[in-house]
């Protein structure tokens, strides 16, 4: 089989797409970054991609809130491409800026079925409960239950956070318990020793201490910490402490894809 394109979208803000492009394509899956416009312009298509990537950022500057400006404009001018790709399978994965998006545009979590995408919003990302940026490295573990494709195979990782709205919250309860008894809850924040995270080890307040979700699909993944800044061990704070050589652990995200896809 033939080796799968990535579509990572750019413009406006958005600054964390050199990294992301070179990490599918360094997992197998070579990545050309589009700017949003040339989308719309129809000089770029979405069916000519097997994987879509909305990267970090501070799309649009953040104004009115993180992600909305670009969701908007995507929903309106997109909405269909987007749709078409969540009906054939297409994986989609929004980091950090590009996870706001997601839950702005209403794919995620997305109360549709595995058969019949929405473009719906009933959860959101605002702003932190410290009141502040946080930059930090955070330990996540992985839900063995959850659908996710990007997830696969994982138990606890470690990645670096860096935003200002990351705190997950949900319309209503009952959307929280779909995303438990669906498998959306992809990822959690969590104590170094694998125990519930307080502050400063969920560094933004979200609910259950959740970092990542998915569609009921499991091929749309949002998450607010960046596995793409940890593709090398080097990448690591204490990667000489800890004795870490070679791939940084984020790449596991990426490779897990391309080899669902293969």
């Amino acid at each position: 089989m033939a080796q799968p394109k990535t579509l990572v979208i750019t413009g406006y803000g958005i600054n964390s797409d050199n990294e992301l492009a070179y990490c599918f394509t360094l997992a197998g899956a070579p990545a050309e970054r589009v700017h949003i416009n040339d989308l719309i312009e129809g000089k770029k298509k979405l069916d000519e991609y097997q994987i879509v990537a909305f990267p970090g950022g501070f799309s649009f500057g953040d104004h009115i809130a993180s992600g909305r400006v670009f969701a908007n404009k995507i929903k309106g001018r997109l909405g269909d491409q987007i749709l078409g790709a969540m009906e054939r399978h297409c994986p989609i994965i929004g980091i950090c800026n590009g996870f706001q998006v997601l839950v702005k545009l209403g794919l995620l979590p997305s109360d549709a079925t595995k058969e019949k995408p929405a473009l719906k919003q009933n959860c959101s990302l605002v702003q932190n409960d410290s009141g502040k940026f946080e930059d930090r490295w955070v330990t996540l573990k992985a839900n063995s239950q959850s659908h996710c494709i990007w997830t696969k195979g994982l138990e606890t990782i470690e990645m670096p956070v860096r935003h200002g709205e990351g705190r997950f919250i949900v319309d209503q309860s009952e959307t929280l318990r779909k995303l438990w008894g669906h498998g959306q809850v992809a990822l959690q924040y969590c104590a170094p020793d694998g125990g519930e995270a307080q502050y400063p080890f969920n560094p933004n307040g979200s609910v259950d201490g959740i970092a990542g979700i998915c569609d009921p699909s499991g091929y749309v993944f949002g998450l607010m910490p960046h596995p793409e800044a940890f593709l090398n061990a080097t990448n690591h704070p204490r990667w000489q402490e800890l004795g870490l050589r070679g791939e940084g652990a984020g790449m596991k995200i990426f490779r897990n894809v391309v080899k669902h896809l293969g």
